[in-house]
């Protein structure tokens, strides 16, 4: 194994000198951070730590196989900690409640591979040459001889497999290969991992496919596509809303498209917006943080406050002008 940076190995000392422990991560947890989160909650409890895992949101429903403990919570307030480990959370603010409950700390610690992290923890491992946490959190328990069961295994190769779109994004490295080999020889059940999180879905998902489907709309000669999902319609299908996670990939998906954008309402006047992008000079994180938010070359986000047809126009307009513009 390759000498790690001297980050690693002052996360590894601060790990081994504190008790108890909070791990958190970002609100609308996907598949890296229910991964990491929980591989490295479990993997120190089995080091004898006291470990509570908290996010603000609920896990999706195709993740829970992973927790067989409950170890995923909500936030409460009044709790202290010696140490918070923030995993695959670009910024504070996306920590939501999990961040302002974990305030009662020495101690924060910021593990991510966003390229837009901002540096937010008292120390803070960002490589953004990873194409998951996951990653990092198997080599931060590599290099702390942590022991990594099978348990451990499931969590983090469904970090890594659902952040690199089961190894097909542009992400995806020789090493990324390497790691997702090291986890199944350790123990992960791809047979169990592909089954709940890729075979499985419930109707209210299907039925939100369905209106995607019908809804969606090309524009700028086919390259962009985009379509909304509203309150109304996760309401009409029975879905609850992390239940929109990945429907983007079939929009982005269709030939002639280079970027697609998925809208969703959160409140009247607040739009997250999800961006995917398949050109090789488009980078939707820079897309994204034009509008306050961040994330990968390939696959970025952002919530905008505004009127709906407002935010719209505005981000179909960037979109149009990241297209349009010189190629590097």
């Amino acid at each position: 194994m390759k000498s790690s940076p001297q980050v690693v190995k002052r996360i590894i000392e601060e790990i081994r000198s504190h008790q108890t422990f909070c791990i958190v991560g970002h609100v609308r947890p996907d598949g890296d951070c229910v991964g990491s989160e929980l591989g490295l909650a479990i993997a120190l409890k089995n080091a004898g730590k006291e470990v509570t895992c908290w996010n603000e949101d609920p896990m999706p429903d195709k993740l829970k196989f992973l927790d067989k403990d409950k170890t995923f919570q909500r936030p409460k307030r009044g709790e202290k900690f010696d140490c918070v480990i923030a995993t695959d959370c670009a910024s504070f603010e996306r920590l939501g409640k999990a961040g302002e409950y974990a305030s009662e700390r020495k101690l924060l610690i910021n593990i991510d591979h966003h390229l837009s992290n901002t540096r937010y923890g008292d120390i803070n491992w960002i490589s953004a040459r990873e194409a998951s946490t996951g990653e990092l959190i198997f080599k931060l328990l590599k290099e702390g001889s942590w022991p990594i069961t099978p348990e451990i295994a499931d969590c983090l190769f469904t970090a890594v497999s659902t952040d690199t779109g089961s190894f097909q994004y542009p992400t995806t490295k020789p090493i990324t290969y390497h790691t997702a080999a090291e986890l199944v020889k350790r123990g992960a059940n791809l047979a169990k991992i592909c089954d709940e999180v890729y075979q499985s879905h419930p109707l209210s998902r299907v039925r939100l496919l369905k209106h995607l489907y019908n809804k969606f709309r090309l524009t700028h000669n086919d390259k962009i596509a985009y379509v909304w999902l509203k309150k109304k319609d996760f309401a009409r299908a029975g879905a609850e809303t992390e239940e929109s996670e990945g429907l983007i990939d079939h929009i982005r998906d269709i030939q002639p498209v280079e970027v697609a954008c998925l809208f969703e309402e959160l409140e009247p006047e607040l739009t997250r917006i999800s961006l995917r992008s398949k050109s090789d000079h488009v980078s939707v994180n820079e897309i994204a943080a034009q509008f306050g938010g961040g994330g990968h070359k390939a696959a970025a986000g952002a919530r905008i406050p505004g009127r709906p047809l407002s935010v719209q126009r505005r981000v179909v307009a960037a979109i149009k002008k990241a297209l349009s513009a010189p190629k590097k």
